[in-house]
């Protein structure tokens, strides 16, 4: 098990501290065993005036060892227990010392770990740490991450802006040229070439018509949502399933899954999974199936699974990427490849999160996990 940063400081506090009684003691230690025999003899040599008595010699060396001695065993064995006590002492007021400087290395943890673990990238960004106190290394690594927050905040706000004017520019082009191509069409006096030429051209027009849509939900939903409602996710099942095409049987089990979120939001989201469960399946026979369900954990549960070509498990993960499509199929048909990456977008935009899972007998089971309505 590996000691923080805080029981480090205080280990290393705590080892200086006692080694540096150690030696002190030992050098007491030695200091009073070389001095001891002399101080000794001169302090009894001044105290006794009259000649010892006989073997006298003997008996003055014998009180100094013992003395000596007796004091040496006193220094040890008091200093040790000293010793003891101060440095628990130390080691505790060290633990209090190293939380005190280490609090705002926490301070800029806890707004790291606030940011990370945001649902919405761009509120996360918007937070800042803003450490007061001196201008030390640690208030320095506060302003300097600060510094990236705020570059990374411009950075994804003003891609966000772009995809949005963007998109908002293109609708002119896109519908004036629709205009013009039923203008050209209008006439019965067209041949049949022309016809054929302007349908395809609509068809292209309509496709990148879908493509700048998609892109703008994407801008939009990728932002937290702020203002809620409440949402049964059951209905808006029950009202998508009417609304899709009879070439693939749709089948609901629309149980109560009540949300706090954007309405229009989350019906984009459940019409994203049952048009692409319609559009990659089987050419006939196939089948969509969506349910709802509120689990026992706070949390609502919508399950969409469809019969279809079988997907690769390594694939699954690359879905939810804006402009991927799987397999040959999937680039003849008149999706953009934004319809899972818009899922994933309004999910975690509300506070959730979405996964797919292969099905053996081909097609996916998408699962998207949403907090419940309180």
């Amino acid at each position: 098990m590996k000691l923080t940063v805080r029981g480090r400081l205080t280990l290393v506090y705590g080892g200086l501290f006692l080694l540096a009684g150690l030696v002190l003691l030992g050098a007491i230690y030695v200091l009073l065993g070389r001095d001891a025999p002399g101080a000794m003899r001169t302090s009894i040599a001044g105290e006794a005036a009259a000649p010892p008595p006989p073997n006298g010699e003997t008996y003055v060396r014998e009180i100094v060892e013992g003395t000596r001695a007796d004091t040496l065993h006193a220094l040890l064995t008091q200093g040790a227990i000293a010793l003891a006590v101060v440095s628990a002492a130390t080691i505790a007021l060290g633990w209090l010392i190293a939380g005190r400087l280490l609090q705002p290395l926490n301070q800029i943890t806890a707004t790291a770990r606030r940011i990370a673990e945001s649902p919405a990238a761009d509120r996360g960004l918007h937070e800042r740490i803003a450490l007061a106190g001196p201008d030390d290394e640690i208030k320095q690594l506060a302003d300097t991450f600060d510094l990236m927050l705020a570059r990374l905040d411009h950075s994804f706000d003003g891609q966000r802006r772009f995809i949005a004017s963007a998109s908002h520019e293109l609708r002119t082009p896109l519908t004036l040229n629709r205009t013009l191509l039923e203008v050209a069409l209008a006439p019965s006096t067209a041949s049949p070439e022309v016809r054929q030429l302007g349908a395809t051209l609509l068809a292209i027009n309509d496709r990148h018509g879908r493509l700048i849509d998609g892109l703008l939900l994407l801008a939009r939903s990728d932002r937290e949502v702020t203002e809620r409602s409440y949402v049964d996710l059951a209905d808006i099942v029950e009202h998508v399933a009417v609304s899709e095409s009879e070439s693939v049987k749709v089948l609901t089990e629309p149980g109560e899954a009540a949300v706090l979120g954007d309405p229009v939001l989350l019906e984009r989201l459940v019409q994203n999974l049952v048009e692409n469960g319609v559009r990659h399946n089987v050419p006939a026979g196939g089948w969509v199936s969506v349910a709802t369900r509120t689990r026992t954990d706070g949390w609502v549960e919508l399950q969409v699974a469809n019969s279809g070509p079988v997907v690769p498990r390594y694939e699954v993960p690359g879905l939810f990427e804006p402009f991927h499509r799987y397999g040959a199929e999937r680039l003849a048909s008149p999706g953009v490849g934004l319809g899972l990456s818009i899922v994933r977008a309004v999910a975690r935009a509300h506070g959730g999160d979405v996964h797919a899972d292969a099905r053996e007998e081909g097609g996916l089971t998408v699962t998207v996990m949403l907090p419940r309505a309180l």
